[in-house]
């Protein structure tokens, strides 16, 4: 597991997104509640109904929580 810091959520996610496509989340900290993670690949319209999502960020944004 690699760890990457940004201050500012758009500036820092493009290299990750680039990087590791698929394979990250996204962690957000320092809000109203404890913790805000996400899958880091956003949204995608394009493949909407087109059965060809790929749901590896998702899952393991899941499996984080889960520790």
């Amino acid at each position: 597991m690699s760890l990457i810091v940004g201050m500012y959520h758009d500036p820092s996610l493009a290299p990750i997104k680039t990087l590791y496509e698929y394979n990250a989340i996204n962690l957000t900290v320092g809000l109203p509640f404890s913790v805000r993670v996400s899958p880091d690949h956003g949204p995608n319209t394009n493949m909407l109904g087109k059965n060809k999502s790929n749901i590896t960020s998702l899952l393991q944004s899941i499996q984080f929580l889960d520790y």
